[in-house]
């Protein structure tokens, strides 16, 4: 009696588990996501009763990525979270240096519609771009590859849906080809002048706290 007692709280407990976990095992997301695109901008001159300084602006380079997240329940018109992990290979900017090196930056999104196009963006600074090139007026060649993968809530969306390269296969960046490089930052919208520029156009971005 003790043993048969045992199996029914056994039983129970298993199907309480289920029960709560069945509406998020319910919830699918797939993600429509285009090649990145990256070319370069020159830095805003924003007004402003600032008084007039001389300002030569210089150039930025932006990758971005349009994506739409669709879900198979209808109800659902919002994710929380979706972090958008990014990869560039850019040419080696050390003294001499050959080939290639990897740069990183993990930028999570907020508040970002179900079944609309939204687009997430990176950025290399002007002393970024200097850095890599030797000038200021560096083009995108200084590029070779960008690329990432998209997750939802903290998981990959269905199938292979949340990858994307600007060519060749996704996935190069694990290749090992590549040795990551710190020294030089990408940077989110937000950590540049473009901030409070095209604001509609892009995911909204999770502030640190």
């Amino acid at each position: 009696m003790k043993h048969f007692s045992s199996k029914l709280l056994f039983s129970a407990l298993v199907l309480g588990v289920m029960s709560t976990a069945n509406p998020l095992m319910a919830q699918k997301y797939k993600v429509d996501i285009d090649k990145p695109d990256f070319d370069d901008l020159q830095s805003p001159e924003v007004g402003g009763n600032t008084g007039k300084k001389n300002f030569k602006p210089k150039d930025w380079l932006e990758a971005e990525v349009k994506f739409k997240i669709t879900s198979n329940d209808p109800k659902i018109k919002f994710v929380d979270r979706v972090t958008v992990k990014w990869f560039v290979a850019a040419k080696n900017p050390a003294p001499g240096g050959k080939g290639y090196v990897l740069l990183e930056k993990e930028i999570n999104h907020t508040n970002v519609p179900v079944g609309e196009d939204v687009y997430s963006s990176v950025y290399l600074s002007p002393t970024a771009v200097k850095r890599i090139s030797g000038g200021d007026r560096a083009g995108k060649s200084i590029l070779s590859h960008v690329g990432g993968e998209l997750m939802i809530n903290g998981s990959k969306p269905e199938g292979n849906s949340g990858y994307f390269s600007s060519k060749g296969k996704a996935g190069w960046w694990t290749s090992g080809k590549l040795a990551r490089y710190d020294k030089i930052p990408l940077r989110n919208k937000n950590e540049t002048p473009f901030k409070f520029l095209w604001w509609d156009r892009y995911a909204e971005i999770e502030e640190r706290r």
